[in-house]
């Protein structure tokens, strides 16, 4: 089955790689130092992202060479070369980033031409279908708009969430198995490898990367990550025309591209540059609600596996409302143990008059 073949030497490799990366980064003095914006306390290699990249192609290659994409029409084979490739250099420009510090602009401007070229080539999102509606299909000025916002945004969106050890790899790593079984139930098998190559190497990382972590991804993972997620769901999902299908993407990354825009217009609204950092996101606020990192990663990452399985039953995933049903009462549930550590937090805040030991005030 080339779909467990994709995730498991995905993960496989990112396993052997990542120590490897790691010894690498030390010994070059690749780090990410702490200050006061950042939650680690000591220095971290953040060349992560070199593993992930390499477990998903040497996955890819691995079906490419067996013959597992034969039989896809020309038109479809530029469409995963658009999003492969695409991937590729928008890991070269994070890996640029994390290597030599670039300006916003800069790594704006190499994106979205990047994001051009992939829509040149086919993954594009050229409908929407609606209910009682139809099919409405956009001019090539608003497709290439609509397409290019996506992409860009995505791969900006989960870089925004790689704030805590283990989010953002966890978070896209869910996200591409929701992915994997909708392009699977739409009947598009091609992406549904993009996907179980990505959340194999995202499992594998989470080895190395979940708190307390020994590694962080860097621009390079994050921005890969984003961008192929953001390409699956433009192949995958929203070419099928399906009732409702363009939102399926948009549904199953809710959670990093809500916490992207709240954090932007805050930013605007106070005159700041977007990419201005601050301790405005999620994680950042659940922090200061007096949760753990693991507690705060783990309420992230039961808000994503909701909104995925609320896309799996839109899609009419056989069983798709038992999938939502369970993951109801895991957020339930976990959303009940972050409700009792912020009221232990507010206890201890009254009857200490201080914050606890270790707790940040800002």
């Amino acid at each position: 089955m080339p779909y467990l073949v994709a995730f498991l030497a995905a993960a496989c490799v990112v396993l052997w790689a990542t120590p490897v990366v790691k010894a690498v980064g030390i010994r070059s003095g690749q780090l990410d130092l702490p200050d006061e914006r950042k939650i680690h306390q000591q220095p971290m290699v953040r060349l992560g992202g070199i593993s992930i990249f390499s477990g998903n192609l040497v996955a890819l290659l691995l079906l490419w060479g067996s013959g597992a994409f034969g039989g896809l029409r020309t038109e479809q084979e530029y469409e995963i070369w658009g999003v492969t490739i695409g991937g590729v250099l928008f890991f070269l420009i994070g890996l640029a980033d994390d290597l030599f510090h670039l300006s916003p602009f800069s790594r704006l401007l190499m994106q979205f031409s990047v994001a051009t070229a992939a829509w040149g080539v086919g993954v594009r999102i050229e409908f929407i279908s609606l209910p009682v509606l139809g099919t409405w299909f956009f001019p090539a000025w608003l497709s290439l708009l609509i397409t290019l916002l996506w992409l860009v945004g995505m791969a900006n969106a989960i870089n925004f969430m790689d704030g805590l050890d283990g989010l953002a790899a966890g978070v896209s790593g869910i996200a591409a198995v929701a992915m994997l079984m909708v392009t699977l139930l739409l009947d598009r098998p091609a992406a549904a490898m993009l996907a179980a190559a990505l959340a194999g190497a995202c499992l594998g990382f989470l080895r190395y990367n979940f708190n307390p972590a020994q590694i962080f991804m860097g621009d390079g993972g994050a921005y890969f990550l984003g961008f192929t997620l953001a390409g699956i769901g433009v192949i995958g999902v929203a070419k099928v025309v399906t009732t409702l299908a363009v939102a399926f993407p948009f549904c199953i990354l809710a959670v990093p591209i809500l916490d992207m825009s709240t954090v932007i217009f805050k930013r605007l609204s106070r005159g700041q540059s977007p990419f201005h950092p601050d301790k405005g996101h999620l994680h950042h606020r659940l922090l200061k609600a007096g949760l753990s990192q693991r507690h705060s990663v783990l309420l992230i990452y039961a808000m994503t596996l909701w909104v995925g399985s609320l896309a799996l039953a839109l899609a009419g995933l056989p069983a798709g409302g038992t999938y939502l049903g369970g993951a109801s009462l895991v957020l339930g549930g976990v959303a009940w143990g972050a409700w009792q550590r912020h009221l232990q937090r507010k206890r201890q805040i009254r009857e200490k008059g201080s914050l606890p030991p270790g707790v940040d005030s800002q």
